[in-house]
C-alpha cells in the first residue's frame, strides 16, 4: 500500500511541477500544435499551444515507479517493466508524430502505414516478452488465454505452441492498436482524455491492488476465486504512477489549455492501457472499465463505415465529441459530461470485477 501511495504522489509531484516548466521549453522553440482544417473551427484559436506533453505523464510515471520501488526495497517486476516498456515504445512512436507535424508546421505526422509499424514493432516484441520469464511458480506475465475478467478457458494454443503464439501475437496488437488509437481520438478537447484516463487508471490500480490480496501464489490463504496474476503488486505501482501523472498535468491541461499531451501522450496512455488488460488477465473487462474510449472509437468506425456505404454520415463529425460540438454544446460541459460517462463506466467495471470474484 505505500508503494502505491509513493508512486502516485510523486508521479503527481514530477507532473504538476515538471510541466509549466516543459510548456517554457516548448514555448522557447516554438513547438506548437497545429489544428487540422476541417475540424470545428472554434479549435483555430488552440493553434500554436504547446503539445507532446505526453512526455511530462511519461517521465513522471517512471520517475513514481522507480522510486516507489526503491523506498520498499522491491526489484522491479517483469511485468511492471514490460508494461512501461510498451507505454515507452508507444509514446516514442507518438512523438515522433507530434514532431513531424511541429518541424514541418502541418497537422500530420507520421503517414498512418509508418504509424502502424512503428505501433505494430512495438506491440510485437511486447507480445512476445509477455509469454517469457516464468517465476519460481512458472507463472509468467501474461497467457494465451482469452480473458474477461480472469483467464476464461478459451487457449490459444489449442492447435499447437506455434499457432497459439501467433494468434496472441496478433490478438495482443489488435488490443495495443485499438487502446492506443481509442485514446488518441479521445484527444481532441481539453482534459477529456486525461480525466478519462484518471478514471480508468483508478480503476485499474483498485483491480489490481484486489489481485494483491487475493493473488492464488499466497498459496497459504489462497481461495476457490484466487487470481493467476504474475505480478499485481507491480502493476498497481504503474497504475497508481500514471493515475498521478495525469493528475498533475490535468492542472494545465484542462480548458482552456496551457499544453497538449499530443500523440506522446494519447499513443503511451492507450498502450499502458492494452498492456495493463492484457496482464492482468481482463482483457475483455477493459472494455466496460475504458467504456468512454470504446464509444469514442466506435463512433469513429460507424462514421466512416455508414458514409462508404451510404454516401450519408451518422454525425455531423467524427469522433462523437466533435459531433456535441457542431450541435451547440460547450467544449466545458462536452468534458465534464464525458468524464461522468468515464466514471461511471469505471465503477460498472469495477462492480462487474466484484461481482464475479463474490459469486465465484
Amino acid at each position: 500500500m505505500i508503494a502505491i501511495l509513493v508512486s502516485g504522489a510523486l508521479a503527481l509531484t514530477v507532473s504538476l511541477l515538471g510541466t509549466p516548466l516543459f510548456i517554457r521549453f516548448l514555448v522557447r522553440r516554438n513547438y506548437g500544435q497545429f489544428i487540422r482544417q476541417d475540424g470545428p473551427t472554434a479549435h483555430f484559436t488552440k493553434r500554436g499551444t504547446p503539445t507532446m506533453g505526453g512526455v511530462v505523464i511519461i517521465v513522471a510515471t517512471l520517475v513514481g515507479y522507480v522510486f516507489a520501488n526503491m523506498v520498499t526495497g522491491n526489484m522491479p517486476s517483469a511485468s511492471g517493466l514490460l508494461l512501461l516498456f510498451l507505454m515507452v515504445g508507444l509514446g516514442v512512436v507518438g512523438f515522433l508524430d507530434d514532431f513531424i507535424k511541429i518541424s514541418r508546421q502541418r497537422s500530420l505526422g507520421l503517414s498512418p502505414a509508418w504509424k502502424i509499424v512503428g505501433q505494430g514493432v512495438i506491440g510485437v516484441a511486447f507480445s512476445v516478452l509477455v509469454l517469457q520469464f516464468p517465476n519460481a511458480r512458472f507463472r509468467t506475465p501474461a497467457s494465451m488465454e482469452i480473458s474477461f475478467t480472469r483467464d476464461v478457458g478459451l487457449d490459444l494454443a489449442f492447435a499447437g505452441a506455434t499457432v497459439g503464439l501467433i494468434l496472441f501475437v496478433i490478438w495482443a496488437n489488435f488490443l495495443i492498436t485499438a487502446w492506443s488509437n481509442a485514446v488518441n481520438l479521445t484527444d481532441g478537447l481539453d482534459g477529456l482524455a486525461t480525466g478519462a484516463s484518471m478514471f480508468v487508471f483508478g480503476a485499474y490500480t483498485l483491480v489490481t491492488f484486489w489481485q494483491v490480496n487475493q493473488s492464488c501464489q499466497l498459496l497459504a490463504s489462497a481461495g476457490p476465486s484466487c487470481y493467476e496474476v504474475r505480478d499485481p503488486r507491480d502493476l498497481s505501482i504503474v497504475a497508481a504512477a500514471i493515475v498521478g501523472a495525469c493528475f498533475g498535468f490535468l492542472w494545465w491541461n484542462a480548458s482552456p489549455a496551457k499544453i497538449f499531451m499530443g500523440d506522446t501522450g494519447a499513443l503511451a496512455l492507450g498502450g499502458a492501457l492494452a498492456g495493463m488488460t492484457i496482464l492482468t488477465r481482463t482483457e475483455i473487462l477493459g472494455a466496460i472499465i475504458g467504456g468512454l474510449f470504446v464509444l469514442i472509437i466506435l463512433s469513429d468506425v460507424i462514421q466512416i463505415g455508414f458514409f462508404k456505404a451510404t454516401g450519408r454520415r451518422v454525425f455531423k463529425m467524427a469522433p462523437l465529441h466533435h459531433h456535441f460540438e457542431l450541435m451547440g454544446w460547450g467544449e466545458v460541459t462536452i468534458v465534464i459530461r464525458f468524464w461522468i460517462i468515464a466514471a461511471l463506466c469505471a465503477c460498472l467495471g469495477l462492480g462487474v470485477f466484484y461481482a464475479e470474484w463474490f459469486t465465484g
